[in-house]
């Protein structure tokens, strides 16, 4: 295109076959015969007006001076370099000035065309560098919107490479190792790849949205729609520094747009763009959208994906608690019964949650508990312990060490004694941190273990020798039954016995201290008799072995007898 110092000839003072024309503030002066030869609403106006009032009408010019300027050359016969560049905004300044072939032959509206179809819609490049360059024009034309999205809607179902490669989501790779990678139809192949593609996301939203709206309809590979929408949300709002309306359309419409499909995003990418979505105040249709396509895979997530800033008028850094229980609802209405190991999953995720919230010097208790349910009933279900709980509320009473008696029984209320392992009972048991009515609730659970522990010991042995009585007499076979390894073996048990009631013994007596330790905190005194009784545990270690001594004197003596 000529410059302005070529072209001065066109804002020079005019003449009397003249005509004056603004276009966006710019003054130019054309021949009036030249312009309506080529141009038949320019000459309509020169024959319905006078010549010195036409400079006053054709005020909406949908055009840059530039554009003007290739027009005005192009009518007083200087020869017209087409690009992919000036091309749409030569067609929409054509149709609106009439220059058809029906007004005059060989006229710049039907050049403009051809061009557009031969060397920019042929080209998936060229296609997008128009738009790109013209993007103002477009929306006054719907028509060349329309055929420039159709052009690439079309080369992106013969390869959908063009879109970019789909993200791999490395949660799901196990699931897809056996699908082919995508290889376009040789009867649809019309055009060779370019690998050097030009981007999509060089485009407006304006025209991005339509466009991808498009590629859904007519059914472009979901990963390859996904994989283009996530590079367009990356640069628009994630690492650019572009108003917060802006980025709030392009979050808005990323959502909208983007597939139903399970697993299609990895969770880490799905989190980044909710907490996007959070800060910059989208919708509510926005926001609740990624909530659900995240509950969908939550066993895919990662602890630190959880951790969600909350958005309030507080300045202390707070997690977005009600984020993650709408998060976990949705996961459960998607549940599918068979997956085992995606809920335990789950529970792992919320326990690790749980711990990592509860270091938070101005996390609530309400918040706490609320959160160590969630972790509850997460694990519904489920044969896991409640060790993971139990880490968390530790860590949090380790933290808020203000806490009074009855605040850290509030704490511990949600914890089940019961599900707790061996070990973690043990540290509980020492732990000076835990509340006195907890702590007794953790020693009389701890008892029941052992007394359960010796039971099933007895019993173990008991069937080992039924089943080889049964044994011998179903397939009557005789055997010498030396009563000497009988001696030794009822001699090796009930040593085994007694070192598992010796083992009683000494956790009765170091609750017993325990117990007279904390209450003498206190001014009170407590014995363990007194705490059998508030807490009912009537029987004994020793009633146990009383029964325990008779089941086996009753065994020796039937199998004395029988042999």
């Amino acid at each position: 295109m000529a410059n302005r110092d070529e072209s001065s000839w066109l804002s020079k003072s005019p003449s009397p076959s003249e005509v004056q024309l603004h276009v966006r503030g710019v003054p130019f002066h054309v021949d009036r015969d030249l312009l309506s030869a080529r141009s038949a609403k320019i000459a309509a106006l020169l024959k319905e007006n006078p010549t010195e009032k036409l400079v006053f009408l054709p005020r909406d010019i949908p055009a840059d001076p530039e554009t003007f300027e290739l027009v005005a050359r192009f009518c007083h016969g200087y020869e017209l370099i087409l690009s992919t560049e000036n091309v749409i905004p030569l067609i929409s300044l054509a149709y609106y000035l009439e220059m058809t072939e029906s007004h005059s032959e060989n006229n710049l509206l039907d050049k403009s065309l051809v061009f557009l179809e031969d060397r920019v819609l042929s080209s998936w490049n060229e296609t997008i560098k128009a738009l790109c360059s013209a993007s103002s024009t477009l929306q006054q034309h719907s028509g060349l919107v329309d055929a420039c999205l159709e052009s690439l809607v079309y080369k992106a179902l013969a390869d959908p490479r063009l879109l970019g490669e789909p993200i791999k989501n490395s949660s799901y790779n196990e699931d897809s190792e056996d699908e082919e990678v995508y290889r376009p139809n040789a009867r649809r192949k019309l055009f060779a790849p370019d690998w050097k593609s030009e981007d999509l996301t060089a485009l407006s939203l304006q025209l991005y949205d339509p466009l991808m709206h498009a590629m859904n309809q007519h059914g472009v590979p979901t990963e390859y729609v996904a994989a283009s929408l996530c590079q367009y949300v990356k640069k628009w709002v994630f690492s650019a520094e572009n108003e917060s309306i802006y980025k709030r359309g392009v979050i808005e419409a990323v959502e909208r747009l983007l597939p139903p499909e399970k697993g299609i995003l990895p969770c880490t990418l799905l989190f980044e763009m909710l907490r996007f979505a959070i800060f910059l105040e989208c919708s509510n249709d926005c926001r609740s959208g990624f909530e659900i396509r995240i509950g969908k895979q939550l066993d895919h997530a990662e602890v630190k994906d959880l951790l969600i800033p909350s958005q309030g008028y507080s300045k202390e850094i707070q997690y977005d608690i009600e984020c993650v229980r709408r998060i976990l609802k949705h996961f459960y209405a998607n549940y599918i019964s068979t997956n085992v190991s995606g809920i335990i999953s789950v529970a792992e995720l919320i326990e690790e949650f749980l711990m990592e919230v509860a270091s938070d010097i101005d996390l609530r208790i309400d918040t706490f508990v609320s959160l160590a349910e969630m972790s509850m009933a997460a694990s519904l279900g489920t044969q896991r312990n409640s060790d993971g709980i139990y880490r968390a509320i530790d860590i949090y009473l380790d933290k808020h060490r203000y806490l009074t008696e009855l605040e850290r029984e509030e704490v511990c209320r949600v914890l089940d004694c019961q599900k707790m392992s061996p070990e973690a009972c043990e540290h509980a048991a020492k732990n000076e941190r835990l509340p006195v009515r907890f702590v007794v609730q953790v020693l009389f659970v701890a008892q029941l273990q052992l007394r359960d522990t010796i039971t099933k010991e007895v019993q173990v042995f008991d069937d080992t020798l039924r089943r080889e009585v049964v044994e011998d007499e179903e397939n009557e076979v005789k055997v010498g039954f030396d009563e000497e390894e009988v001696r030794i073996e009822m001699e090796k048990m009930s040593i085994k016995v007694m070192e598992l009631e010796r083992e009683c013994c000494t956790m009765r007596h170091e609750i017993e201290h325990g117990l007279t330790h904390q209450k003498s905190k206190k001014g009170k005194v407590s014995m363990w008799r007194e705490l059998k009784r508030k807490l009912g545990c009537v029987s004994s270690t020793h009633d146990c072995n009383c029964q325990v001594q008779k089941k086996k004197k009753k065994k020796k003596k039937k199998m004395h007898s029988k042999y």
